[in-house]
């Protein structure tokens, strides 16, 4: 029992692990966006279309990729999109243009949707239903850890030296989880095969579908302030580099809380007090704009903001994955991809919207 219990927490930390490669791979682009800017001598409009085209062509790839290789033994898939996204990763530190830096985003977004899909599915597997909730909210959080940890880290190291020397270290942590997936996950695990038609009847369902439209109106939101957030919190708002990151930290701690607190009403309520988070969210959103003529108050209400933010995507994953286990199981790997890829639906109306606008 204790050697199981073991092996259960290695696997939680792995998924963890992987998780905040992901998201230090997609979100430091956004804390590094004048470095990257003034790299290339682009415009930061031009460069903040590279978090609009990593979020297309992960909502393009991602169900693609996830539905026609749902036959596949998921461990080989699995192992293969680290690899890939390793590559890509790796481009990206390496990239002799912005052309090329385009290039390595389309690749590492092709595999980063499909890896944090079956890692979701992996953890339905070897977790129990009653600790599926926390399980989901505890992998998230290594999305808001890069935003505390590896974004800032990132930061400071592009300030000391330049931004490609932290996708280096990204790639070296890749290879690292990498042999550590391959040695605490089950190679083989059971798979239900059907038609890829039969498993879109999952999107039918009247609760995916509600759940679809909130967890895109929800990063919509998010990313149509967050796309930009170094201008914003540094230009706008008159803070110091040095404050940034202090302040990009408590943005992620924030999110974190919001993960937990999120684990905590899924497991508690489910789905049932998704109206009072979204109307919250809502109200805080209005408030931000004015929020902004003072420094600090902007700040309490973004952070606010976040924590409300980083509920709604733990609680539908769960949800989806309970759906499709209980109604639609072979439809499972798309239910798993369904959070990650809506997010970057959301991503890619936000960004793309404020892009314009800037």
């Amino acid at each position: 029992m204790e050697k199981n219990q073991h092996r259960y927490h290695c696997q939680v930390l792995t998924f963890v692990a992987v998780a905040f490669l992901l998201g230090c791979n997609e979100f430091l682009v956004v804390g590094v966006t004048s470095n990257i800017a003034q790299t290339y001598q682009a415009s930061l409009s031009a460069v903040g279309t590279l978090v609009t085209v990593f979020a297309l062509t992960y909502v393009l790839a991602t169900p693609l990729i996830t539905t026609l290789t749902s036959r596949w033994p998921r461990f080989r898939v699995l192992i293969a999109a680290m690899v890939v996204f390793l590559v890509g990763n790796t481009m990206t530190a390496f990239a002799p243009s912005l052309p090329w830096l385009f290039v390595s985003r389309v690749i590492t977004a092709m595999v980063a949707g499909v890896i944090i899909s079956l890692i979701l599915v992996y953890g339905s597997i070897v977790a129990p239903p009653a600790k599926r909730p926390m399980l989901v909210a505890i992998t998230y959080s290594g999305y808001n850890i890069a935003t505390i940890v590896g974004v800032p880290l990132g930061t400071m190291i592009t300030n000391l030296s330049n931004w490609q020397v932290s996708f280096i270290i990204i790639s070296i942590l890749t290879v690292l989880v990498t042999v550590a997936l391959f040695a605490v996950l089950p190679h083989h695990t059971p798979q239900s095969r059907s038609s890829v038609g039969h498993q879109l009847t999952l999107l039918s369902d009247w609760r995916v579908i509600c759940g679809v439209v909130i967890v895109v109106a929800t990063y919509a939101a998010q990313y149509s302030f967050y796309t930009f957030i170094r201008p914003l919190l540094v230009n706008t708002l008159g803070f110091s580099r040095s404050e940034f990151n202090w302040i990009l930290s408590v943005i992620g701690i924030m999110f974190i809380i919001g993960n937990f607190c999120a684990g905590w009403v899924a497991g508690r309520y489910q789905t049932q007090k998704m109206p009072v988070i979204e109307t919250a969210t809502l109200v805080l959103l209005l408030l931000m704009t004015p929020s902004f003529q003072q420094p600090w108050l902007g700040v309490v209400v973004i952070s606010l903001v976040c924590l409300l933010l980083g509920m709604p995507s733990s609680i539908l994953q769960v949800m989806f994955l309970n759906v499709a286990t209980g109604e639609y199981p072979s439809a499972l790997n798309l239910a798993s991809s369904l959070d990650p890829l809506c997010t970057n639906v959301g991503v890619m109306v936000g960004s793309l919207t404020i892009s314009f606008a800037v």
